[in-house]
């Protein structure tokens, strides 16, 4: 009854060094797309602040939008 205690535990082990495992690789992959999720805000914000700074510039040269536009002529 003891060597079958003992291989129940060894298969046990097992098991649990195996998802250990997988859980590892799952972390590292997510790791990964976090790492290239970041890179890709830190670019976009870069293309926001130049866009923010383009608007500023040429503040002047954009027409007023009235409140009220008259519908289009389909209507």
């Amino acid at each position: 009854m003891n060597t079958m205690n003992t291989d129940e535990l060894l298969n046990r082990l097992e098991t649990l060094e195996t998802r250990q495992a997988f859980q590892e690789d799952t972390i590292e992959s997510l790791n990964a797309v976090i790492i290239q999720q970041q890179k890709d805000i830190d670019r976009l914000e870069l293309k926001v602040g130049a866009l923010q700074e383009r608007m500023k510039q040429s503040g002047g040269n954009q027409p007023e939008m009235s409140a009220e536009e008259p519908p289009p002529p389909h209507y």
